[in-house]
């Protein structure tokens, strides 16, 4: 049981945020061309957060949401 606990991998909170994007684009929520600053009007209360996640991996608020789902791994430096 141990090894199977260890080898589950946890997901990066940016990894659930992308899973969320992307659904809102599939059900055309959102287009992959709008800026991430549209995620702050879905997104409300929670929004400062993610804000802050999205520059700390180098994101702005201008980039279109198609560049947040072409990542593929969320990984922090250091």
């Amino acid at each position: 049981m141990t090894e199977t606990l260890m080898s589950q991998r946890i997901a990066h909170p940016m990894e659930k945020l992308q899973r969320q994007v992307r659904s809102l684009v599939q059900s055309k929520v959102l287009n992959p061309s709008d800026r991430l600053w549209k995620i702050a009007l879905l997104y409300g209360d929670d929004w400062s957060y993610w804000k802050k996640e999205l520059e700390d991996f180098d994101f702005s608020m201008q980039d279109p949401i198609c560049d947040l789902l072409a990542v593929e791994t969320w990984e922090e430096d250091g």
